[in-house]
């Protein structure tokens, strides 16, 4: 019988939660084994809006406090991983119906100045008559403000903190469930499965539950635990068409029933547009879009864009849950846009202790990653203190080993740098790379220097070389790991389903040698 894994932390999930507290635990020396029963980021964490930003509309409720912690890690995250991650300019047109100007303006101010910005311009009003991104807007938008957030690739985010485990000695294990626990009164016996049925026994003094929407569950039916808290699960889809506009701006949309709404410039040549906010009840393992969705979303976008879309433009879709943190006698008929995306930390030890994470969002993940290992790591007498606030992830050691502006604001020129340093790939292939992998792109093109070296080219972009690297590195298994959540390039594939068999067999092949 295999031997059971011996460990500090045992954590079930593999989101952005999950990868995050790996990541700074393993950093602070403790040993660590991450399991998630599917591909790292494959749910949640992945379907996000791809936003590092503050929350502006967290203002209009109040939550002063997580818009400043919030805008405090938008900082701290750009300089994290500037290859992933990068600033990102917002429009917003002001509509009939909509808050006074002067009031917009003291709501920018506020958002400017809640927290020290080094990276980021401020923000100002601009006629929509002469501005570049007035342009694609219906005449009847002629004022507007101008801001700024940050933009970030949510699943490789995910992925960057699970190597950066892995390097500090974490286990990653994808695709493998948490399927039963016992507590004892020093240490948990918890047993895993694989999806080929393979089991994995592990030993842990202390169980993180970072499971996402299913925390709650996991919680009372696997850990048989209890908890204060409850989660309200709300669905959040987004829609990809065809680029609507052709400039370096996103839109912030403001619905007449308070909803807000972006448009994102998204892969070169689509829009993103989302997010709904419904309260879901379903299968929280089968989570996509109804056609209600998709025409709130057309709607919204024909409200303000000249060129109008409709159902049949949709180009992809996307859905997940968010899980949000209520107390117990919190009020479920409040409007789902309401109710907070802050986080909270419940540990347990009337036993071997557990801690469950509730709600949170990608903006803020390290921050509660910190606090999170802060307020476990007296369990081991650990003494490290916190790490991550100066460190990058990795790939992100453009212009030196610890964050710094430069890489933020010239990663430009650092593409540029290594267009010419591989001169033999086309130009636009290496600024893909560069953008997905950062310095690991010399990992990727070890002891390559010609097209021949790339291998097959098994779909259009995506060349042997690179699945042999996402496989061995990144913990990609499939089709969807790979063209969905490493990159996305299954937006751009003409091919559609020939390239998905091509690349399926390809994987087998590789899986057999």
């Amino acid at each position: 019988m295999q031997q059971p894994l011996h460990c500090d932390i045992l954590i079930v999930g593999g989101g952005i939660n999950g990868a995050g507290i790996a990541r700074d635990a393993a950093g602070r020396g403790l040993s660590v084994v991450l399991c998630e029963k599917d591909d790292l980021a494959s749910h949640t964490s992945s379907a996000s809006t791809k936003l590092i930003h503050g929350g502006l509309r967290y203002l209009e409720n109040y939550e002063f406090s997580l818009v400043r912690k919030a805008l405090i890690e938008r900082e701290i995250l750009l300089r994290s991983a500037p290859h992933i991650m990068h600033p990102l300019r917002f429009v917003m047109p002001h509509d009939k119906g909509q808050r006074p100007a002067w009031m917009i303006r003291a709501g920018l101010f506020l958002y400017d100045h809640l927290a020290k910005r080094e990276l980021l311009p401020g923000s100002h009003g601009i006629s929509l008559r002469s501005h570049t991104a007035g342009g694609p807007l219906k005449e009847e938008f002629s004022k507007g403000f101008v801001y700024s957030d940050g933009w970030v690739n949510d699943a490789r985010l995910v992925v960057m903190n699970a190597i950066a485990a892995a390097e500090n000695g974490a286990h990653i294990l994808t695709r493998t469930a948490c399927v039963a626990v016992t507590r004892h009164a020093d240490q948990w016996q918890a047993s895993l499965r694989s999806q080929d049925n393979a089991e994995v026994q592990v030993e842990a003094k202390l169980l993180v539950n970072a499971a996402g929407p299913w925390a709650a569950s996991f919680l009372h039916d696997t850990v048989h635990g209890r908890s204060g808290k409850k989660l309200r699960l709300i669905k959040g889809s987004h829609i990809v068409v065809r680029k609507l506009f052709d400039h370096p701006y996103a839109y912030i949309f403001q619905h007449p029933d308070g909803r807000i709404v972006f448009a994102i410039p998204y892969e070169q040549d689509f829009t993103l547009i989302g997010t709904t906010d419904i309260d879901y009840h379903g299968d929280t393992d089968r989570v996509s879009i109804d056609a209600s969705e998709i025409s709130y979303l057309c709607e919204l976008s024909n409200h303000y864009f000249k060129q109008a879309i409709s159902p049949s433009d949709v180009v992809w879709s996307y859905s997940g849950v968010r899980p949000l943190v209520e107390d117990a006698d919190d009020d479920d008929n409040e409007n789902a846009s309401a109710v907070t995306r802050d986080y909270k930390l419940a540990l347990d030890t009337d036993a071997a202790p557990v801690l469950t994470i509730f709600g949170g969002k990608i903006t803020t993940f390290r921050k509660l990653a910190e606090e999170a290992v802060d307020l476990i790591a007296p369990v081991f007498n650990n003494q490290h203190g916190a790490w991550t606030a100066n460190a990058l992830l990795p790939g992100g050691d453009v212009y030196g080993a610890r964050a710094n502006n430069k890489a933020v604001l010239e990663f430009d020129e650092y593409v540029r740098e290594l267009q010419q340093e591989y001169a033999w790939l086309p130009a636009a292939l290496v600024e893909r790379y560069a953008r997905a992998y950062g310095t690991r792109i010399k990992l990727l093109l070890e002891n390559r220097s010609s097209m021949a070296d790339m291998g097959e080219e098994i779909a259009t972009g995506l060349f042997a070389a690179e699945v042999e690297y996402l496989t061995h590195y990144e913990w990609a298994t499939c089709t969807e790991d790979i063209l969905w959540r490493r990159t996305k390039l299954g937006l751009h594939l003409t091919q559609g389903n020939t390239a998905r068999s091509s690349l399926n067999h390809w994987l087998q092949e590789l899986d057999q040698q």
